[in-house]
């Protein structure tokens, strides 16, 4: 089809600004965007539509228009609802790169070209697979014509009998083809891609998931696709498809690769909407930190409520979670990467898909995520409430988050994301009942965030009920000064451990595990008692200190938590 063909069609509403004497190229293709950089979505031969959302001032159009030249495309179709006519510096860039360009009646949905340019382009491809990657264009396009990613997943299944799901980095289901997966089995892939783009290799990767089914995996690459893979790996999507790619043809991956782009538009449109409750979090969380007055902070949260935290309704108890990822060497801009991660990692679990993520308000600072959480208010909180016996349980009342949730939904996937270079570290405050409390819930986020990054591991996570006890101490002590004091009482016992097989430090645990009770540790360890005395015998001579007191329990049990 020709753009000469498109002008003639009075329906369509366009009408030619410049490039009269290149109207005989061939369309092949139609995409919509807003985006100021289109070009990785861009094949050539394409009639692109925009609302011109990207541009800010009269120097944007140069480079838009050389970006579009350089892809390929036939020709521009810009819409006046946005500024109400076309700039002249749109107009004289695409006459310098000879680039056609139109200008498209209010009254014309985009969608209605798009259907008319694919129809004419399909027809004329029939039977050939690229037609396919022109209706999941179709589907993809805003507003009222497009269906988002289940639209393009069930057309994968209608058109190639293929059963595909959209997954995020820690196993949520954005968009599925009808047969939800099991939890563990999301995990478990969501774990597999991350592992996999870790190493570097191509696209797509083969898993032969438990139950000997065999997936293949396609990422999902949002943004412009520069970030370390390190960060990216934590919030990108991907595509799983139950099938080995590795017997297909190869247009067949073209097409799948072809489908990860479309989903990536979706996705890139989806984080510019969620960029102002983005912006709203970070202003609210400044506000706390600051120390702003409590009345202060509840009007902005109400204020911003309806698109911070919409469909909360009433006035809702707060919970706030702090993230941190890190890598060894640093240089990774984290802070974006941790803050796509817990918008993920706290969404709502009961409403799959790509919005259930706008539960919380999470903003990025530095390397840091901070998160708003809001709790439903007690259902029996109503004026016309009937009285509640004292002792009974308040089944209305808000369900708090608790640290365990987040690690059964993070260490999994997570794990194998970070590798052997990452960490991530997390921090859960109690809940708290009106905006009065928010400082001190962000300070316990934070210092349950720190006793989570004093212990072993890839991902960690401690809550608010942890900084009643001793170990609220332990971050706050130096590296260095932990370092001497685990090596001052643990290397004698690893030094004989490694020379003899002795075990003594897993019998150290278990000995104050047990209170230091003889006949407890030693059921247990399935040992006989005078066996255990011996190994404790050992452990107080090799270290000079003795175990029946209580400061060498605890400088003990300290160096193991420490360790």
């Amino acid at each position: 089809m020709r753009l000469r063909a498109l002008l003639d069609t009075e329906a369509l509403g366009l009408r030619l600004l410049s490039g009269e004497d290149e109207l005989d190229r061939t369309v092949r293709g139609v995409m919509t965007t807003d985006l100021r950089d289109p070009s990785r979505y861009l094949s050539g031969g394409e009639l692109v539509l925009t609302g011109l959302a990207w541009r800010r001032g009269p120097a944007d159009s140069e480079p838009f228009v050389r970006i579009l030249t350089a892809a390929g495309v036939a020709g521009l179709a810009a819409g006046e609802a946005e500024l109400g006519s076309v700039p002249a510096d749109l107009v004289t860039a695409c006459a310098r790169h000879r680039l056609p360009l139109f200008t498209v009646d209010e009254e014309v949905a985009f969608a209605a070209i798009t259907e008319y340019v694919v129809r004419q382009v399909s027809g004329e491809r029939a039977g050939d697979l690229a037609a396919v990657v022109d209706r999941h264009r179709r589907l993809m396009s805003p507003g009222p014509g497009g269906g988002g990613p289940d639209a393009v997943l069930d057309l994968l299944g209608s058109d190639l009998d293929l059963r595909a799901w959209v997954l995020s980095a820690t196993g949520r289901e954005i968009g599925g083809s009808g047969h939800p997966l099991p939890p563990a089995l999301r995990a478990e892939l969501a774990g597999a891609q991350q592992a996999a783009s870790r190493t570097g290799r191509r696209a797509p990767y083969r898993v032969a998931a438990q139950g000997g089914r065999t997936f293949s995996l396609f990422p999902v690459r949002a943004g412009d696709g520069s970030a370390d893979v390190r960060a990216a790996v934590l919030s990108d999507w991907f595509l799983a498809v139950a099938a080995d790619a590795g017997e297909w043809p190869a247009e067949r991956l073209d097409l799948l690769h072809g489908v990860t782009q479309l989903i990536a538009v979706e996705r890139d449109r989806r984080d510019a909407a969620r960029a102002v409750r983005r912006r709203l979090a970070a202003e609210v969380f400044e506000l706390v930190r600051g120390g702003a007055p409590p009345a202060e902070i509840g009007a902005r949260l109400r204020a911003a409520a309806p698109v911070l935290l919409p469909g909360t309704g009433g006035t809702p108890s707060w919970q706030i979670v702090v993230a941190r990822a890190e890598w060894a060497g640093g240089g990774v801009p984290a802070g974006p990467a941790a803050q796509a991660l817990l918008e993920e990692a706290l969404a709502d679990p009961e409403r799959p898909g790509p919005d259930a993520a706008d539960r919380v308000a999470v903003a990025a600072v530095e390397d840091t995520a901070i998160a708003l959480v809001p709790l439903p208010a007690p259902r029996d909180a109503s004026p016309d409430a009937g009285p509640r016996d004292e002792g009974a349980p308040d089944e209305g009342a808000p369900r708090p988050l608790r640290a365990e949730q987040l690690v059964a939904v993070l260490r999994g996937p997570m794990s194998r994301g970070l590798a052997d270079d990452g960490r991530l570290t997390v921090g859960v405050s109690a809940a708290v009942h009106s905006p009065d409390g928010l400082r001190g819930a962000l300070e316990e986020a934070r210092h349950a965030r720190r006793v989570a990054a004093a212990r072993p591991g890839r991902v960690c996570v401690a809550g608010h009920e942890e900084l009643a006890s001793h170990v609220l101490l332990l971050p706050f002590v130096p590296d260095d000064v932990r370092r001497a004091f685990t090596a001052r009482l643990l290397d004698p016992l690893r030094d004989y451990d490694r020379r003899h097989r002795a075990e003594l430090i897993p019998t150290l645990e278990a000995f104050l595990d047990c209170d230091g009770s003889w006949t407890r540790c030693a059921t247990r360890l399935h040992l006989h008692v005078n066996t255990l005395r011996y190994r404790i015998g050992r452990i107080e001579q090799l270290t000079g200190r003795d175990l029946s007191r209580l400061e060498d329990k605890l400088d003990f049990f300290l160096a193991l938590r420490m360790n």
